[in-house]
């Protein structure tokens, strides 16, 4: 039998959340201000926020929970299962009950006074002051 026209696998590893629970990828913590302070190390802005990177099949399902795959979350560390999955650890297996904002974008429709507004501001932020 000829070699030629086996298929080649890859193998890839993946975590598949079960239950009523998330994979988030918790985002950095914050090492500066928004005011552009830098802080310390052992003064880290606790983060608890992330990424969802994998939803369990129950909860694609559901309609209850607006929680789709990449949205930004906004989540309550407490009961969250870190994943001993990467080098830097950011990945946690959180119950979708702790997940308590989703971070949504609207496209607002400019109206005529918001334009207006917008173009008087620009011009008040151009003129030189006397």
């Amino acid at each position: 039998m000829s070699r030629l026209f086996q298929p080649e696998y890859f193998v890839t590893d993946y975590v598949e959340p079960l239950g009523k629970r998330i994979l988030i990828r918790k985002d950095e913590a914050r090492q500066k201000t928004r005011g552009g302070i830098v802080l310390p190390d052992q003064a880290e802005i606790p983060t608890i926020t992330g990424r969802v990177v994998e939803i369990s099949v129950q909860i694609e399902r559901d309609q209850d929970f607006p929680v789709r795959k990449y949205d930004k979350v906004l989540f309550h560390p407490k009961n969250a299962i870190p994943v001993d999955f990467e080098a830097d650890n950011l990945l946690y297996v959180v119950p979708i009950e702790d997940v308590v904002a989703v971070f949504r974008r609207s496209e607002v429709p400019v109206t005529k006074k918001r334009r207006q507004k917008k173009d008087q501001d620009q011009d008040d932020s151009e003129s030189p002051d006397e």
